[in-house]
This record gives structure tokens, sequence and C-alpha cells, in this order.
């Protein structure tokens, strides 16, 4: 339950954002960061670095950019030792430009990549490496993928600067054997490399799946407030906040934010566990799946929607 090495990273307005477009107004996203802040919380993730020709801005809040000045606009007045982090898309960068991190709010860049696009994550972890930035290399929907393929992308990564190499269950599909071994999988090929976790409740197990990565000696773990974040969301940062019994962390401001904010929003946009979800978790598919089916008239015809993702798969 405690280990000096650990950090918490928060992705409440980056993973949440998924699911409205990214449009917090300013006033939420403050208001978690100065409670994340008072909260001891190490990092907090504001959003992605997305590109304007890809995402048209119209369509967007603020935090599909994360452009300096705006984070900036947000911190700006407030006390904290908290450091900030975006998020990258490595088969999506078009203009994105960086500059030394000296020059910037941003302390870490991380880089989301499949196994098929190593490559471009690597430049990538490079270019913003050689600016001062700490990195980190996520690789996404990893019960999807082959372990030679996985295996040859790690030792990519371990020759790369890359700081952080996240196991990250996408799809909500892993259970604890599949975390341990993956994180001796990733041990044995990103020797020296910290390790970070980032798992979704398809299944409700991200919360007890973090932990396991945590017994094996994963020190970089993801969650958001409430669960926040896309189908059936994260970790929550009120679990591990009262999990981890590191005395510089402070569950008080977490829960009332999270009632102040949370509560409310929560009335407005649908999260968390639902029984779709479930269906794509334990068949190893795309949330999208669930998603759709959520918002269709169909929403609650669960066993009908559980035959025609079998279907799918034959």
């Amino acid at each position: 339950m405690y280990r000096p090495q650990i950090r918490l990273l928060d992705c409440t307005i980056r993973d949440g954002g998924l699911i409205n477009r990214h449009l917090f107004d300013d006033e939420f996203v403050r208001a978690v960061y100065i409670a994340l802040s008072k909260a001891g919380v190490d990092y907090m993730e504001f959003g992605y670095r997305s590109s304007k020709e890809l995402y048209p801005v119209k369509d967007f809040g603020a935090w599909k950019y994360c452009d300096d000045e705006k984070i900036s606009q947000i911190i700006d007045g407030i006390e904290s030792d908290m450091k900030i982090s975006v998020m990258v898309d490595a088969h999506r960068v078009r203009e994105q430009t960086f500059v030394p991190k000296d020059k910037s709010p941003v302390h870490m860049i991380r880089v989301a990549t499949y196994v098929r696009d190593v490559d471009k994550a690597t430049d990538l972890i490079n270019r913003v490496h050689d600016l001062g930035y700490q990195t980190t290399a996520n690789i996404m929907a990893v019960s999807t993928e082959s372990e030679p393929d996985l295996v040859e992308a790690l030792g990519q990564l371990a020759q790369s600067p890359v700081d952080v190499v996240y196991i990250v269950d996408s799809y909500g599909a892993l259970y604890c054997e599949q975390i341990e071994y993956l994180v001796k999988l990733y041990q044995r090929y990103c020797p020296g490399k910290e390790l970070g976790i980032h798992c979704h409740n398809n299944q409700q197990l991200a919360f007890s799946n973090t932990i396991e990565g945590i017994i094996h000696g994963v020190n970089y773990l993801d969650a958001s407030l409430y669960g926040i974040g896309r189908g059936a969301g994260n970790c929550c940062m009120e679990l591990l906040l009262g999990f981890l019994k590191n005395p510089k962390f402070n569950i008080t401001p977490v829960l009332q934010v999270i009632a102040d904010h949370l509560i409310p929003l929560r009335q407005k946009i649908e999260w968390g566990y639902h029984i779709p979800d479930m269906i794509t978790g334990i068949l190893n598919r795309h949330p999208d799946f669930a998603i759709k089916r959520r918002a269709s008239a169909d929403r609650d015809k669960y066993a009908e929607f559980y035959e025609e993702m079998l279907d799918l798969l034959a």
C-alpha cells in the first residue's frame, strides 16, 4: 500500500473529455486542478494535444488541443507542486508544435500508440525528450496484440529515451493473472524503465487490476475522479487515494470536488459500468460497440446485444 516511488496521474479531463468532446468549462477544470493539488496527486492530464486539421476547433472544446496559453490561464495564481501532462496520439500527429519545456506549463508528454505505430511513437518521444519533457509510451489495446509483436515494440521502446511505458487495458478485458504476466513481460523487455498502468472498468476490475500492477512493481498509476471516462470509465482516483497509505495524499478535497462537480455532471452525461460494457469487456471488443448500443433504442436488450457481438466474432 505504500511505496515512495508510486506516482498518481489523474486523467479526469483527458479521458472524461472523450464523452463530451472535451467541452469542460474553465470553472470545472480549475476546480479539478485545485482539488487534485490539495490531495497531493502527482500529475494532472489536461487533455490531448490534437491536430486542428483532423479535429476542427468548432467541434471540440479547448482540452482537445491543450494549448500552453490555455493551460496557463487555468493554473494562474494557484500554488501547486502537481505536474501537468498532455497526451498525443502517435498515429494522429500533424502540425503539433512543442516549445522547450522551460517555456511551457507542461511537464510530461504522454504518447499513445498502437503496436503498429511504435515507430511514430519513438520519433515523437525523441523529439519531445530533446525539448526537456518527461515522456511516456502508452501502448493502447494491449489485450488485442500478439506477444511477438508486443515484444518487438517493447524492444524498440527500451532503446528510446522514454521514461515510463504503460500497460493500457483499453477494452477492460484483462484479469489479474494477465496483468501480472504483462508487467513481467514489460519488465523483461524494457529493463530499467518505469512502468505505468491504465485500466478500464468494463468488468469492474479497474481498481483491482491497478492494485495487481502495484504488487508487481508498477509505479505510475492512472485514475480519474469518480471513474469518469469513455464507456465504463477508469479506475477511480478516490479508491486509489483510500488504498495508498502515503501520508502526502489527502482524500478530502477529492471527495468534495466529486460532490460539487462530478455528481451534477453525472446527471447530464452517462459513464460507468453497464451490461453492454461488460459484454465488450469479456469479448475483448472495442468499447464503441457498447457506447453505440447505450445510445440506441435497444440499449437494454442485453441478450440480443451479446448474441450480435458473438456473431461478429464468428
